[in-house]
């Protein structure tokens, strides 16, 4: 029979996230919503809700991973052990956290194994355009998440019942097995750690208590947003447990290229095209900005390849007032086709031109 670790899929030494992600896709694939009438599919989510309910305790699967504990939990998988008592692994490096749970009755154990626990954080990812990442934006973001059952608000119970002390170990969470001198407390095995037992499960939630739903969220993405922004939604992540505070959720944002700006952070480049006569001459160009067109001063003698500045045209800046600044990046343009004046007045003008730009080739070798 499998481990926890086995049932989500995981490793042993698998990360809190990867433990996460894991249970996520089994319980949407073995939920009953979706598994209508299919028997092996209920009892295939109830084991993956088991063994996420034990892994993501960390005091639990800390005792799991030091005693085994899993089969006193109600987990198949672990051999048995003195006094029936369930174990895989004795770990030398939690000896501290063994025999306190040993001389404390188990009273430690058992708050920790109903302490609140913060529920996960949501990511979300958002596509927005170039022009609303300069000027922010409204966006309705749709997030699948857990949430508490709709129909018996969390108990796991049918409506019309409660949750009722455990019997075994009278709400404690833990029993003692005596071995000798010693007296091992363990979760108890009957309402694996939590001190009460559901006698009539909800049909909605099927006992869990969580519910799986799709909501949209109206999230503000600020002016200046970048490729990468993350904008946080405080307590709109999945449900925290045992009266734990919710995660939050973590919009992140995805900015589609622009047709003609190039943005380095808060600064903005364009590729400004000029005739050969405009950069020898100088001339003003009309320009492209994000707020509208504006009229840039190109000097005489500019080179292709030259940054002009326009100052204050840029992205704006996320935190605080003001803007990055366009840089105007000069490409003199060359006539494919040239008429027959054109042809003779650049003639004309290599005849009378001075200039040599290959002047400093004649000084090697």
């Amino acid at each position: 029979m499998p481990s926890p670790y086995e049932t989500l899929g995981v490793a042993k030494n698998a990360s809190d996230e990867e433990i996460k992600k894991a249970y996520r896709k089994l319980a949407r694939e073995f939920h009953p919503d979706r598994n209508p009438g299919d028997a092996a599919a209920e009892e295939r989510f109830k084991e993956v809700q088991g063994a996420y309910d034990l892994l993501a305790d960390p005091e639990k699967r800390k005792a799991y991973d030091a005693f085994g504990v899993a089969g006193a939990q109600g987990f198949p998988g672990a051999g048995e052990g003195m006094g029936g008592m369930r174990f895989e692994e004795f770990d030398l490096g939690n000896f501290g956290d063994i025999f306190s749970g040993i001389f404390s009755g188990g009273r430690r154990g058992a708050a920790d194994g109903r302490r609140p626990i913060r529920g996960d954080d949501l990511e979300a990812r958002v596509r927005i355009s170039f022009e609303d990442s300069l000027n922010g934006v409204q966006v309705r973001v749709p997030v699948e998440a857990e949430s508490v059952c709709s129909v018996c608000l969390g108990t796991g119970a049918e409506p019309g019942t409660a949750p009722v002390v455990c019997p075994q170990c009278g709400g404690q969470g833990v029993v003692s097995d005596s071995q000798g001198l010693f007296a091992f407390s363990q979760p108890c095995p009957r309402c694996r750690g939590n001190g009460t037992i559901i006698e009539k499960p909800c049909k909605r939630c099927h006992g869990s208590g969580r519910e799986r739903t799709r909501k949209r969220y109206s999230v503000k993405i600020p002016a200046g947003a970048k490729s990468g922004t993350r904008v946080r939604l405080k307590g709109k992540g999945e449900p925290g447990r045992n009266g734990g505070p919710a995660g939050d959720l973590f919009v992140v944002v995805e900015v589609e290229p622009s047709p003609i700006f190039e943005r380095r952070g808060t600064d903005l480049v364009l590729d400004v095209p000029v005739t050969y006569a405009e950069a020898a001459l100088g001339a003003s160009v009309q320009i492209p900005t994000p707020d509208g067109p504006v009229s840039l001063k190109v000097p005489a003698g500019t080179e292709s390849g030259k940054l002009l500045r326009v100052k204050g045209r840029g992205a704006p800046h996320l935190k605080g007032n003001g803007r990055g600044d366009l840089l105007a990046r000069v490409k003199v343009s060359v006539p494919k086709k040239l008429s027959k004046a054109e042809k003779e007045a650049l003639e004309g003008y290599q005849k009378v031109s001075r200039e040599n730009p290959r002047e400093r080739f004649a000084e090697v070798g």
